[in-house]
């Protein structure tokens, strides 16, 4: 019996998620489709008929977890559930020192720690079939912007995570590899700025204006994001070939900002890069 290679997808409902299930169906293989809304099912498995399940999957609530292992598990035969693409995460833009302290916390709940539990949780069906095992990083985890520290918090504390993923894991016959999108047109942003502007509209007038200059055109430059980043398809792409090399790499850049911009300023000195953050990114 020919074998399908099945690859489960977090965040799936939108954005990069969604892109990553299409096209991958589209290349050969099965995408167990995690949403956390019943109502996307229908419109997922519309998609490529037969070649997408989707699976109620909350990355936060460990129930929801356990029900999702058990219903990739139960795949028919002819499926083999291969490889896992930690995608779900959520930005909430905001100056750190208002921030409130449930959004910060979560941000790390989903973008963070969701993404440890789902390994978690499928490491042993992954094993079994030597599986593979993708982060979805960003070049916001090598360098931070300001009102964007949280996502950042999250996003370097992966890298890190990935790095000791991959050692751990090394004999064992499952990879790790964390992907590192730069500007990417989805979603995430626009949603980001109307959660920021919600928060902005429960503080005081006192406790805003020192920073609403900045904040306004920080939210201007997400804004711009959201406008011009590439199509979310190209990340897709990476993915696939990831998931198809003979031996995966260990990192993977989507887009000409996360290679160069990534590589270049984690190494200059840091009075140089706030300047030139703080110029693109609040005009000043």
């Amino acid at each position: 019996m020919q074998k399908t290679p099945g690859v489960i997808i977090t965040g799936a409902s939108s954005g990069i998620g969604l892109e990553c299930a299409k096209w991958l169906a589209g290349h050969g293989f099965h995408v167990f489709a995690g949403i956390r809304r019943k109502a996307d099912a229908e419109r997922l498995e519309k998609l490529a008929a037969g070649k997408i399940t989707a699976v109620l999957l909350d990355v936060t609530d460990a129930a929801s977890l356990k029900a999702a292992v058990k219903a990739v598990s139960k795949s028919p035969s002819d499926i083999v559930p291969c490889a896992l693409v930690n995608n779900a995460g959520i930005s909430i833009a905001g100056p750190l020192e208002m921030l409130p302290l449930d959004s910060f916390k979560k941000q790390i709940d989903v973008n963070l720690i969701g993404q440890l539990a789902v390994t978690q949780a499928f490491l042993p069906l992954l094993r079994a079939h030597h599986g593979r095992v993708i982060l979805m990083g960003s070049v916001l985890g090598k360098f931070a912007l300001p009102f964007l520290g949280a996502y950042s918090c999250a996003k370097f504390a992966l890298e890190a995570m990935a790095e000791s993923l991959s050692m751990e894991l090394a004999g064992t016959g499952v990879s790790v590899s964390i992907v590192e999108p730069g500007n990417i047109a989805t979603p995430i942003w626009e949603k980001s700025k109307i959660t920021a502007m919600e928060i902005a509209g429960d503080l005081s007038d006192s406790k805003w204006d020192m920073y609403r200059d900045d904040a306004r055109a920080a939210l201007g430059y997400v804004e711009r994001l959201a406008r011009k980043g590439i199509q979310p398809v190209r990340v897709a792409q990476t993915i696939e070939k990831a998931l198809k090399a003979r031996v995966a790499k260990k990192k993977y850049t989507v887009g000409a900002d996360s290679a160069f911009l990534g590589k270049l300023l984690p190494v200059l000195p840091v009075r140089m890069r706030q300047a030139i953050l703080r110029r693109v990114v609040l005009r000043r």
